[in-house]
């Protein structure tokens, strides 16, 4: 691939300077990930910019967090936006606080709260809808992370939000493991139906099965959201390391080229490039 592309989605973590539980049971990746790994997976890929996203450290460590990505940035100019954590569900009045710590990082341009590990209801908690609808006064964005069966929830949350700019990370994780389209067909059309909500091409191999997917058995999901969506609300996404479940770094965003062949070069430059770019505001390069 020769075109210059943004990843939209990347993780770094120490596991000696911060607490990751959910690392504990995946041996493969629970050791240290930082920038200079990611150029070593990147090889001659033109990578350009970085967003992080926050890799669910526990919930105390969330702005430690964000401060140490800043760090790495400052060695690392390619780390351009941050998506940090947020523990929204405890309301507007007692978020702001957070929210405003992390204001004062310029790189932080969103936050996100963990969605896909919690009961039905759980974002359509009224403090949780409350404190997301806080977000576009500190300038920040929200960065949806489901499974597929709670989409529903999902457009129940978008809908009470209108001035909220939100991304749908991982195609809303379909059932890809099992080829499973729908119920996840129509409700990603009736997201997209919301001017407000843009999708990540990200994560799909990890909800496939990790030893035997192939390029032609996750196609319906990618060209699904790229007709649903459109060129001008899709993003590339590495979802790295906790890609490497499933592919290469490299792998991954071949297969997404290939999937996507069909778009126009500016089509092909908004996908990998400039919607990211757009999205988070990023300023740096």
């Amino acid at each position: 691939m020769n075109l210059p592309y943004i990843d939209s989605h990347i993780h770094f973590w120490d596991p000696d300077r911060l607490r990751y539980d959910w690392l504990a049971g995946l041996p493969r990746i629970n050791k240290l990930f930082l920038p200079a790994d990611l150029e070593q997976q990147a090889g001659d890929l033109r990578l350009e910019g970085i967003v992080f996203v926050q890799a669910d450290c526990i919930a105390e460590q969330g702005l430690r967090e964000a401060e140490w990505v800043s760090e790495l940035a400052q060695d690392e100019p390619r780390i351009q936006g941050i998506v940090a954590f947020a523990s929204l569900e405890k309301g507007a009045a007692a978020s702001k606080d957070w929210l405003r710590s992390l204001a004062k990082l310029p790189l932080v341009k969103g936050v996100r709260r963990l969605i896909q590990s919690e009961g039905p209801g759980f974002a359509l908690q009224p403090d949780f809808v409350a404190a997301v609808q806080t977000l576009p006064e500190f300038g920040f964005s929200f960065d949806i992370c489901i499974k597929h069966y709670q989409l529903g929830d999902a457009l129940a949350l978008v809908e009470q939000c209108p001035n909220v700019s939100f991304v749908l990370d991982h195609l809303g994780k379909p059932n890809a493991k099992e080829h499973v389209l729908d119920p996840w067909r129509e409700q990603i059309t009736a997201l997209a139906a919301f001017p407000n909500v843009s999708c990540k091409l990200s994560g799909l191999v990890t909800e496939a099965d990790h030893q035997h997917w192939t390029r032609e058995g996750i196609r319906p999901y990618i060209d699904h959201i790229v007709n649903a969506f459109g060129p001008d609300r899709i993003m590339y996404g590495g979802d790295w390391p906790v890609s490497l479940l499933a592919t290469t770094y490299r792998n991954w965003i071949e297969t997404l080229v290939w999937a996507t062949a069909g778009l126009s070069d500016a089509e092909q430059h908004k996908l990998f490039y400039q919607n990211a770019q757009d999205f988070y505001r990023l300023e740096r390069g």
